[in-house]
């Protein structure tokens, strides 16, 4: 009776995947077949992003491997675009509709692991793709590619873009490139991210501002005359005293985080430096500024009572994401042609082997299809520079599985996932999604509209204005 059973449940998934292989016309299955044709050059290229994990605005050689592939592939690429050499923009076609699907390749410091499930460092101490950026931007260079091959054999018409992101981890590198025009002859942009979960997502994220505060003081004798000195470590822990007990009132969407940078080198010297990195979140932009701007007030008054002199640096700031609908619509449809991603036994375990040590329950992959949710008010999460460049242009965005249900991100858990075959899937699996998006967007101009028509509507009399400082990008930290 079981066997019977099995043998049910595997014939109706066969019908099924069969009847939905029929629904997808000839040029969705040549983005498939390109793709495919691709994919070991792909998951190469990210493998050796993985490998390499370079930082914010160090990602020379990962950006270098993605820009050259494209350039082979026959784009016409821009390297060092908006002042930061990581970054580039390579095009093919020509006309309308113009479409850009975004790329980021930066890893995060000091979570080096192997690919394998248990914690185990690759290169001890070194940084590691904690957010799967190595996956994100082949991925979406595998898209870029399937859409170009559709334009050069004439079975669709117009321009796509392949935007080689950099530093979104640290310092928003998309900022600059929104601040350098880049998007404005786009008519949609696509992106997606390396998630837990498989999604058209409609939810949003959190607007975010980062500064830099130093406090001056004057140095002395920690025993001998400390009546001399004026602490610069006093007024840093005044000022992060005051933050803590702001927490209590704010909205609960509001987030503060602060990472002190140096707070006094040495036991038997009142410190006349101190340095902390702040950083203030909210849902929405207008929520976050009253915010940022009270705790900004807060160095006057640490600086006061410490009797010390202080600076204020703005880093750079980024918008929530604005949400489109219509576009996630269009995504949709196309996860449920594609159907979920399949997974071997072995990778089943692997998932499972993290979630047993994290502490999560050891369910495997999610890698089920969800519904088109309805957008939320304020949703949870983190922030991203995508935020930036969907307040400048249509914005369609994408998760795709490539970790375990409920794994922590930015840990080296996600890094594990990232150098294998589970990592591997979700990066083939984003291009054929975002692809057959784009090539639903090339060959329906009202589908163009409709998505820019919400665009237009959502972002409503909003004047976007970057928050980052006067001056080229903080290129080496500067």
């Amino acid at each position: 009776m079981k066997i019977k059973f099995v043998l049910t449940i595997v014939f109706c998934f066969l019908i099924c995947n069969s009847f939905a292989q029929n629904k997808m016309n000839k040029t969705k299955k040549a983005i498939i077949a390109s793709v495919e044709k691709h994919k070991a050059n792909l998951i190469k290229i990210s493998d050796d992003i993985w490998a390499l994990a370079e930082t914010a605005f160090e990602e020379h050689a990962s950006s270098k491997l993605l820009s050259d592939y494209a350039e082979k592939q026959g784009f016409t690429v821009e390297r060092g675009v908006a002042g930061m050499p990581t970054a580039f923009v390579a095009t093919y076609g020509s006309g309308s509709p113009v479409i850009s699907v975004l790329g980021e390749f930066d890893a995060l410091p000091g979570i080096s692991q192997k690919a394998q499930p248990t914690k185990s460092p690759l290169n001890e101490g070194a940084a590691g793709h904690g957010c799967g950026h190595n996956i994100f931007g082949a991925g979406s260079l595998g898209a870029a590619i399937a859409i170009k091959e559709l334009i050069e054999n004439g079975t669709i018409k117009g321009t796509v873009k392949f935007m080689g992101t950099p530093s979104e981890e640290k310092y928003f590198g998309k900022i600059w490139m929104v601040n350098a025009g880049l998007w404005d002859d786009v008519d949609v942009n696509i992106s997606w991210h390396p998630s837990a979960t498989l999604e058209a997502d409609v939810q949003s994220s959190l607007a975010l501002v980062d500064y830099k505060i130093e406090f001056f003081g004057q140095a002395a004798h920690a025993s001998g005359d400390p009546w001399n000195g004026r602490s610069a470590s006093d007024a840093l822990e005044l000022y992060t005293t005051g933050i803590n007990y702001y927490r209590e009132h704010v909205k609960p969407t509001v987030r503060m985080h602060y990472h002190i940078q140096d707070g006094g080198q040495v036991i038997n010297v009142v410190p006349d430096y101190s340095r902390l990195w702040m950083r203030v979140r909210d849902t929405k932009r207008s929520g976050m500024m009253p915010v940022y701007e009270r705790t900004m007030e807060m160095v006057k008054g640490a600086a006061i009572m410490a009797n010390v002199d202080y600076k204020i640096s703005l880093i750079s700031g980024i918008y929530e994401v604005l949400v489109n609908r219509e576009g996630g619509k269009i995504m949709q449809s196309n996860l449920e042609l594609l159907g979920p991603i399949e997974y071997t036994e072995e990778e089943t375990a692997f998932g499972k082997k993290i979630q047993e040590i994290t502490g999560k329950e050891q369910v495997g992959m999610d890698s089920k299809i969800k519904p088109l949710e309805a957008t939320k008010e304020h949703p949870g999460g983190g922030s991203t520079d995508v935020g930036d460049v969907s307040w400048n242009v249509a914005n369609i965005n994408l998760g795709v599985t490539t970790a375990p249900k409920d794994t922590p991100w930015h840990s080296w858990a996600v890094v594990a996932c990232g150098g294998m075959s589970i990592g591997h899937k979700g990066l083939t699996y984003a291009s054929k999604a975002m692809a057959m998006t784009m090539a639903d967007l090339f060959e329906n101009p009202e589908l163009v509209e409709k998505v820019k028509g919400e665009y237009k509507e959502r972002k409503g009399d909003e004047v976007y204005k970057a928050i980052i400082p006067e001056g080229p990008p903080p290129i080496n930290g500067n």
